[in-house]
C-alpha cells in the first residue's frame, strides 16, 4: 500500500537509513526520443530547508550532458536485497560554482548520509580538477519501500 505524506520528515529516516546502507544508486536519463539511459553512481544529499538537496560529482561524459540538456529530468532508484527502496525523482543541473565543488567533494569525504560517499581523490586530484562536474539534484518527488511489508510512502514537492 503506498501512502502520500505532506512534511518529508515523515520518510527521512528511512531516507537516510536505506541510501546510507544501498549507497549506490542507478541514475536514469532518456535521450532525445525519449530512450532511457541506466547507469550507476553515488549521490550525495543533505538536508537544506527541511528536504533533501542531492549533488553527484561524475564526469561530464557526452552521453549524460546531451541527455540532460535535452531533459534535465532524472531519476535515481536505490535497491538492496532485503527489497528496502528509495526512488527519487529530480531536476538535474550543473554547476561550476568553486565553492560548489568543494563543498561536494567535502560531502563525499565525510558521507552524506553516513554511508554514503568515497574518497573522490580516487578519481579526481581535487574539486579543482576540470574533470571533477558537479550535478545539483532537486527532489521533486522521493519513494521510500520497506521491505518487509512492502510499506510504501511517498513525498511530493
Amino acid at each position: 500500500m503506498t501512502t502520500k505524506v505532506k512534511d518529508f520528515s515523515e520518510i527521512r529516516a528511512a531516507f537516510d537509513t536505506y541510501i546510507g546502507d544501498i549507497v549506490y544508486a542507478t541514475m536514469t536519463t532518456v535521450d532525445a526520443k525519449a530512450r532511457p539511459r541506466a547507469r550507476v553512481l553515488i549521490p550525495v544529499w543533505e538536508m537544506k530547508d527541511g528536504v533533501p538537496l542531492g549533488w553527484l560529482g561524475t564526469y561530464k561524459t557526452p552521453v549524460k550532458a546531451a541527455h540532460l540538456a535535452g531533459n534535465p529530468h532524472t531519476t535515481f532508484s536505490y535497491w538492496n536485497p532485503r527489497q528496502n527502496a528509495v526512488y527519487v525523482d529530480t531536476v538535474a543541473e550543473w554547476t561550476d560554482d568553486p565553492s560548489v565543488k568543494r563543498h561536494v567533494w567535502d560531502l563525499y569525504v565525510k558521507g552524506s548520509p553516513p554511508g554514503a560517499g568515497y574518497d573522490p581523490g580516487a578519481f579526481w586530484k581535487g574539486p579543482a580538477d576540470p574533470k571533477f562536474h558537479v550535478l545539483r539534484l532537486a527532489p521533486w518527488r522521493i519513494q521510500v519501500v520497506r521491505g518487509t511489508d512492502l510499506d510504501s510512502r511517498i513525498w511530493e514537492r
